[in-house]
């Protein structure tokens, strides 16, 4: 037996001082106090039965003595807090890393299988021994330490209690890595593992976790595996028309049996769309909308069962996405005069076209997207933003001319190139074009077997566009090739093309463009929480945890700008819910919790506390019901 409180020559000098006052207390007399009576004879007779009975009384008198002392050493052993050899020596350190990943939101468990977890980290916490001691971590796309390496039942409690799901995956390496650090040069390290067992490998850049001598636990919650799950979700407007716009979905079986489902699309909270059909087991169905419109901004996808029950995960059922601003672009058009061109501009009702001679550029007021310049190549003001060239010439042309070109057309054109989507550039001919010599860094979008007619590239922080010949010299402006051109340059110097990105993804680290100025950012949540954010390089970074919607203030106060975008869980392992038996770490299988028994907790003082407070409840009852007195 040790004694892990107070030492051994404490307790002995506290014991004797205290001891030998309780002692003194029961060897003083009882002063009595004189009193004059009447009658002595009474007296006499009631002195005689008090000798008579001197002897118990001496007894009754010992025996609450002793009783005195031995509460008085119960509560000094108490204070030693005495444990045994075994429990000094063999005491656990456990690390309990309960995931929290969107998986362990399945409702298979009582409610989830999270608060299955909660409830598995409860027993452990109980049964543990007087000596044991252990940290609870969450466990998602990062780690976060819920409490202290402690044996304090109430502070593991509170950290259980504290546990929350996200809409991420678990980085099972990184939760590792961390349990190995923290139970590093403690006795009997034990790791602890409470999962639906969907955590991939234990392996990231620095190769497969080592557990060395750590032993591996591993309690295994969920039993369903039902799930439907909406795994994409994007749309973008048509660049010629921005009220309408199209819609991909993608929507995937993870269980083992067909699944009637129903997909609901919302746009602003009105109901789009409703579509209902049989996907696969293990199916992958894409679904796709095109034309669609009604909707301004937010769009919403629903995925529910056919018959009106919900699957095992609800929180892959729901999907957001924002559509791009329809904000209108200022066009500077720098021109003698060209019909075709002015009248190809106006197709587009989203662009603010101001025209002017080459004598009145540069134009001082304003900030422009893009600057056409036909037939003239001036020196380029700040102002103008990207350029795009009608037949270039002179010194200030972004590439050089070196001689003429006739009786050519389209031979070659990068059919990617967002420049020519939807176009026939290989129909159209051209009298005369003047042959530019490119630059290292400038790209031919498409050109004749003799020289480039149209090229790409960049010029300082501003991009450009060069078309090598007049328009009167060819028939292009007789074309639909024409306008579509101009529209397709004009978008993609925008950045409003078809590869906008409408969500992000959870568990990701985000980095939001705000105004270089700021220094943090304020972010609402999808739950209408807000949260301060770093601001680095221009860019708010944040990992997302939730899908939804958010909201970002930034900028100067005053002057914020604010930023709206959409999150998704989007992540078909994650929506993947079947819960595995069995967790192995490189060649390292987990093995069964051992050794928690849910009771009172093992240490000997709790037991001496427990005694001492029988024996003053009996001390109080045989002194009042005048035993022991």
């Amino acid at each position: 037996m040790h004694l892990t409180g107070l030492p051994l020559a404490t307790l002995i000098q506290i014991g004797a001082v205290l001891g030998a006052l309780v002692v003194v207390s029961y060897i003083l007399k009882l002063k009595r106090r004189p009193i004059a009576v009447p009658f002595s004879k009474l007296w006499e007779r009631i002195l005689r039965e008090k000798e008579a009975t001197s002897l118990f009384s001496q007894l009754k008198r010992l025996f609450s003595l002793l009783m005195q002392l031995a509460l008085l050493g119960l509560l000094l052993f108490a204070l030693g807090d005495p444990r045994t050899a075994a429990a000094v020596l063999e005491g656990r350190n456990l690390v309990i890393l309960v995931d929290s990943s969107a998986s362990m939101r399945a409702t298979d468990g009582t409610p989830t299988r999270l608060d299955q977890a909660r409830e598995e980290v409860r027993k452990i916490i109980r049964g543990m021994g007087g000596s044991d001691r252990a940290l609870v971590a969450q466990m998602d796309a990062s780690i976060t330490p819920m409490s202290t390496m402690t044996s304090d039942l109430p502070t593991l409690e509170g950290a259980a209690a504290s546990l929350h799901g996200t809409d991420t995956r678990a980085d099972f390496p990184r939760a590792l890595r961390f349990a190995l650090d923290t139970l590093r040069g403690h006795t009997r390290p034990e790791i602890v593992v409470i999962s639906d067992g969907r955590l991939g490998d234990a392996r990231d850049a620095y190769g497969t976790v080592s557990l060395g001598e750590t032993k591996l636990t591993y309690v295994k919650t969920g039993a369903r595996a039902r799930n439907a799950a909406i795994s994409q979700f994007s749309v973008r407007r048509y660049p010629l028309d921005k009220s309408r716009y199209e819609v991909m979905i993608e929507v995937a079986n993870t269980s083992e049996e067909p699944l009637d489902v129903e997909l609901s699309l919302f746009g602003d909270n009105n109901l789009v769309d409703l579509t209902k059909f049989r996907v696969g087991p293990k199916e992958k169905l894409p679904r796709f909308y095109p034309n669609l419109s009604g909707a301004s901004r937010a769009l919403e996808a629903r995925l529910s069962l056919a018959n009106g029950e919900r699957d095992d995960l609800p929180v892959d059922d729901h999907a957001y996405a924002l559509l791009p601003e329809r904000r209108r672009a200022k066009v500077l058009c720098v021109t003698k005069g060209n019909t075709y061109l002015e009248a190809a501009l106006l197709l587009d009702e989203y662009l603010d076209v101001h025209t002017v001679s080459p004598g009145e550029y540069p134009v001082l007021q304003g900030e422009f997207d893009v600057t056409i310049f036909d037939n003239v190549a001036p020196p380029v003001a700040k102002n103008s933003g990207h350029a795009f060239y009608i037949n270039p010439s002179g010194k200030d042309s972004p590439v050089e001319v070196k001689g003429t070109l006739e009786d050519v057309g389209f031979d070659t054109w990068e059919k990617k190139s967002p420049l020519l989507r939807w176009t026939a550039i290989a129909d159209i001919n051209i009298a005369k074009a003047n042959k530019l010599a490119i630059g290292k860094e400038d790209k031919v979008v498409g050109g004749s077997f003799k020289g480039p007619l149209l090229v790409m590239g960049r010029r300082g922080a501003s991009r450009f566009v060069a078309l090598a010949f007049d328009l009167r010299d060819s028939d292009l402006p007789l074309r639909i090739t024409w306008p579509l051109l101009l529209l397709n340059t004009i978008n993609d110097f925008v950045e409003e093309d078809t590869s906008y990105i409408s969500s992000f993804r959870t568990g990701d680290v985000w980095r939001i463009p705000v105004p270089a100025e700021s220094h943090d950012g304020l972010l609402t949540m999808p739950d209408k929480t807000t949260r301060t954010i770093p601001v680095l390089d221009g860019h708010a970074v944040f990992v997302g945890q939730h899908a939804g919607f958010y909201n970002l203030k930034a900028g100067v106060v005053g002057s914020e700008v604010e930023t709206e975008f959409a999150a998704n869980l989007s992540d078909l392992e994650e929506s993947t819910i079947g819960p595995v038996a069995e967790l192995t770490v490189g060649d390292v299988p987990a093995g069964p919790l051992e050794g928690f028994k849910v009771g009172v907790r093992r240490e000997i003082w709790i037991y001496l506390l427990a005694a001492a407070l029988i024996m003053t409840t009996l001390e109080w009852v045989t002194y009042h019901r005048r035993i022991t007195v």
